[in-house]
């Protein structure tokens, strides 16, 4: 309830969007009823090992998925829909509500993961209006930005009109000829914006983002100077640039060859949605695209963050099965690094440049243009709406701070400004607004295989930084080694004599074996022994850790595999078989490669 205990309060609970780029999911929540808005992934940070995307902690909605109502999606970004598949398998979303081609993008993915039974998708169009749950109604307003079919939304809620911008810049001339509906946002000023969610991704930048548009002449020029083969790499949910570069192969009578899933995904579905107009034979199969002349073939694809699985990485290092760089291949990022990509992104550019090829790169060269608007627009944003209240987002910290004191220069008040983190709960009221608390706003990492636990994380940042020791030994029924330990370094920098390492893991061993086998000996009065080899293993790997660390002068993973004695001679001892990590009878303690 609010502070007159009039009616319940507005809660509004980013998990992920907010100092950082990446993984925008946001929750609105009224009373009973939860409503959300996009669901995104990030790009994994260098030490996050083995690590394919980044998603929000979900534990509020997992623990309140009783309340969740529906969702929106304001465009079909990867770091706005990303993670919705991810999170169906953790709890249902009634519905969806989305733009044509995010909800067409986002029905593959759905499919895919085997969780398209577990929500309804429906399609909105511009100024469309739905209500969601008994709490609010939401407006889908056109905007413009680097994908086509993107909206800002219009949430009317019981204590007034929240508007969350989505990501947006103002195009003046957008290439789909779809302008922003700057009149509607206009409107809702004039009756009375409670509060303004806005996109701070450029709060840093000064002046205007060109339009689309601009990138057409200076990648014109670039098909016309390329003497040999042309690659091409952009987002692969960049529809607009993936238009203006269909339209320039064309006119330069190239054949384009595709490479990667997520990209033929998006234009085969811009495609069917009008968005890209081409005619089908200017497309090529890659097996047959070879046998034309270089001066022919385009190849667009993806791989423009330097992804390790993309396209564009494996051809710079020389691992892709069918296009290998050659003398005359000029090469083209029609994108700019996402931050915490920039290391990635210019390893691949300098092995390409090794290999032989032209790149051609960088803001100065004309060739991309961002799709999130500068700072006038964002005052523009601002004027427009007339907000009470004003909350930036989408974006890191600095330009969440930049963004807020651009709102003071335009008269709002900095007590109704807030600049919140992951997981903040920000209570608003007609009058009020104030971050009141917190809910988990962890991060969960996903490979290959499922989600990465801290334990699992912890040990591969272990691995990286300082390699592991793994130790093997087999003993009888005597408490004696059958043989000298195996001890193998995988990383591991070291001054210490393998054979001086291995004499001392040796003797902790024998030391434990010798202490254990005294206590069994003065317990046993005769009757079997009941031995616990899960905690015997565990006793002696702690002890071989310190031992390492202490010579070492370092910490690696230590790992040690114990072969214990068959059969169990039932006079003396009777043993318990452990399922942890400890070999069993029939296999030999084969020999680990160094």
């Amino acid at each position: 309830m609010n502070q007159n205990g009039n009616q319940p309060n507005l809660k509004i609970i980013p998990l992920g969007g907010l100092h950082e780029i990446g993984k925008n999911t946001c929750i609105f929540e009224y009373d009973d009823e939860i409503l959300l808005l996009d669901a995104g992934i990030a790009f994994p940070t260098e030490d996050m090992h083995g690590v394919n995307i980044v998603l929000p902690d979900m534990t509020y909605l997992r623990e309140n998925r009783h309340k969740i109502k529906g969702m929106i999606v304001t465009h079909g970004h990867e770091d706005h829909i990303g993670g919705i598949a991810y999170h169906l398998k953790q709890f249902d979303i009634p519905i969806i509500y989305g733009p044509r081609l995010a909800m067409a993008l986002l029905q593959d993915k759905l499919k895919e993961a085997g969780v398209a039974n577990r929500t309804t998708l429906k399609t909105v169009r511009p100024r469309e209006i739905v209500r969601v749950g008994r709490s609010f109604v939401v407006e889908f307003i056109r905007n413009t930005h680097s994908i086509a079919d993107s909206f800002s939304v219009a949430i009317h809620t019981p204590i007034g009109v929240i508007i969350h911008t989505g990501d947006f810049k103002i195009d003046h001339t957008p290439v789909d000829g779809e302008f922003f509906d700057l009149q509607k946002l206009a409107e809702h000023g004039e009756k009375g914006v409670l509060c303004l969610l806005s996109d701070s991704t450029n709060a840093e930048v000064p002046g205007n983002t060109p339009s689309e548009r601009s990138v057409y002449p200076n990648l014109d020029r670039v098909f016309a100077q390329a003497p040999g083969r042309l690659m091409i790499t952009t987002f692969a949910s960049s529809v607009h640039r993936i238009n203006i570069i269909l339209q320039l192969a064309q006119k330069h009578n190239r054949k384009v060859a595709v490479v990667g899933r997520s990209m033929l995904n998006v234009i085969a579905h811009a495609r069917n949605l009008g968005y890209i107009k081409c005619p089908d034979d200017i497309f090529e199969p890659l097996k047959t695209v070879r046998n034309l002349p270089d001066e022919k073939v385009l190849i667009l694809t993806t791989g423009s963050q330097g992804e390790p699985l993309a396209a564009m990485t494996r051809i710079s290092k020389g691992e892709h099965p069918q296009i290998k760089i050659r003398q005359g291949d000029t090469v083209v990022f029609s994108a700019n690094p996402i931050p915490g990509n920039t290391i990635a992104v210019v390893n691949t550019i300098d092995r390409l440049m090794m290999l032989g090829a032209n790149v051609i790169y960088g803001r100065d060269k004309g060739i991309h243009v961002s799709g999130h608007g500068a700072q006038e627009e964002q005052k523009l944003m601002l004027a427009l709406t007339k907000p009470k209240f004003f909350m930036p987002v989408h974006g890191e910290h600095r330009m969440l701070v930049k963004h807020a004191q651009m709102a003071h220069s335009m008269g709002i008040p900095a007590e109704n400004t807030v600049i919140v983190r992951n997981g903040d709960i920000v209570e608003l009221e007609a009058d009020r607004i104030a971050i009141v608390g917190q809910v988990p706003s962890g991060l969960q990492l996903v490979d290959s295989a499922g989600v990465v636990h801290d334990n699992i994380m912890q040990e591969r940042q272990q691995l990286a930084e300082d390699g592991v020791v793994t130790v093997a030994a087999a003993i009888d029924w005597d408490g004696k080694l059958m043989a000298q330990p195996e001890v193998h370094l995988r990383g591991v920098v070291t001054t210490v004599e393998r054979s001086l390492l291995q004499k001392l893991i040796a003797k902790t061993i024998e030391r434990i074996l010798s202490e254990r086998w005294n206590e069994f000996s003065q317990n046993a009065n005769g009757d079997a022994i009941e031995v616990d080899w899960t905690a015997f293993r565990e006793e002696i790997e702690n002890n071989l850790q310190r031992l390492v660390r202490r010579e070492l002068q370092s910490s690696p993973l230590v790992v040690f595999l114990l072969q214990t004695p068959d059969p169990t001679p039932t006079r003396t001892y009777r043993r318990r078989r452990s399922t942890a990590s400890v070999v069993s009878p029939e296999q030999s303690l084969s020999p680990i490669n160094n």
